[in-house]
């Protein structure tokens, strides 16, 4: 493996201290949540005691101002253990983030504690069953009524959405069509109108909190809306690039684990009197995904590196994502295929792997928005 350089011994303590907390307190349950079709509500709450949400926040707004390798860090140890149930990362490097840099004083005193504590769950809501990643093309309305606007539609595929406390909605408000119509609302979850579909049953990520949310006249103060009016679409294309770099975290280090867990079983496993290791085509299998690693560990770390220097371009961050998710389903296709039949029984890690992995190259905008937003800097 290459030297990483980029994290300090800061960031390896608390490396150190997030694989204690998912190795001890996640890892024994994980099994149980992927069966629920969701986490333990306490796992927030046991979070926040230990500083391991919204760590990026202002200390006066209940965060320890660290920097975002210390969410790197995170994402890392938790994609090491497999354990893609847990939306620590929408909650506190994507919501509280909109409230941070769009949100005014109240909303973020009010808010921006309460994540930081497990208090409050975050998600956000922009995909709807008829739009995908066409966010211009949001149907969800809310109306101006006196000194509230009311929402109407529904959104899908929402990551928290059963826990979520605060959901900070897109929506179209006025008239005015396309990009300059939609406005983030912050919606809290026990107003009147508000409902939530059954937990979505989906291929991988099992565990993982994924909901059906609607708004049928759910009314909000016009305070809740987040910086100015029609501004939303603007806000959603500045916070998109970290959070695709957030997904190519996730990936280089997903697959990461599913290639040493293949090392390992591929060394152990004897067919016709050696290891399959030993197997000319194992050890060049090996070879090349040990080289796609290292090279999206390259360049997703220099990438982290513009992200501290507030230079990431929307073009890397999409290529970032896009390659990297689409090395993870190559090596983890080929984990499988070394694995043998064991590869495919549920209790191997490469088979949950083999079902989490693929939507990686869909969420965050699909690989295909990727190129096409690569191509508009040519």
């Amino acid at each position: 493996m290459i030297p990483r350089k980029i994290f300090t011994p800061e960031h390896e303590e608390f490396r150190a201290t997030a694989k204690r907390f998912i190795d001890e307190e996640i890892m024994p349950h994980h099994g149980q949540w992927e069966e629920d079709g969701i986490v333990d509500r306490s796992i927030w709450n046991r979070a926040g005691e230990l500083g391991m949400l919204c760590m990026n926040m202002p200390e006066e707004y209940g965060g320890f101002d660290a920097d975002r390798l210390f969410s790197a860090v995170l994402l890392e140890e938790l994609s090491y253990a497999g354990a893609t149930g847990i939306g620590f990362s929408v909650h506190s490097d994507i919501v509280a983030n909109y409230i941070l840099n769009y949100g005014n004083e109240e909303q973020k005193k009010r808010w921006l504690p309460k994540m930081a504590s497990g208090e409050v769950v975050g998600a956000i809501a922009m995909t709807e069953p008829g739009t995908g990643s066409d966010l211009q093309a949001i149907k969800t309305r809310a109306v101006e009524d006196g000194d509230d606007y009311v929402i109407n539609g529904s959104k899908i595929f929402i990551t928290n959405g059963m826990h979520a406390d605060l959901v900070i909605v897109a929506a179209r408000v006025g008239e005015e069509a396309g990009a300059k119509g939609v406005s983030l609302l912050l919606v809290e979850t026990d107003r009147e109108g508000f409902s939530r579909g059954k937990p979505l049953k989906k291929v991988g990520m099992k565990a993982q909190d994924t909901a059906e949310l609607f708004f049928k006249d759910v009314r909000v103060p016009k305070s809740s809306v987040l910086g100015p009016v029609g501004s939303g679409f603007i806000q959603l294309m500045q916070e998109l690039a970290w959070e695709r770099m957030i997904i190519a975290v996730m990936a280089v280090a997903g697959a990461r684990a599913a290639y040493d867990q293949t090392l390992e079983y591929t060394r152990g496993r004897k067919a016709f009197g050696r290891s399959v290791a030993e197997f000319q085509n194992s050890r060049f299998k090996l070879a090349e995904m040990k080289s796609e690693i290292e090279i999206g560990q390259v360049f997703v770390d220099r990438c982290l590196e513009l992200v501290l220097e507030k230079k990431l371009g929307v073009d890397a961050a999409a290529a970032a994502k896009y390659w990297t998710t689409d090395m993870l389903s190559r090596v983890v296709d080929e984990c499988v295929q070394l694995h043998g039949g064991y590869g495919y029984m549920w209790e191997y890690p490469v088979a949950r792997a083999y079902a989490d992995s693929r939507v990686m190259r869909i969420f965050g905008g699909t690989n295909e928005i990727m190129k096409e937003l690569i191509s508009r800097t040519l």
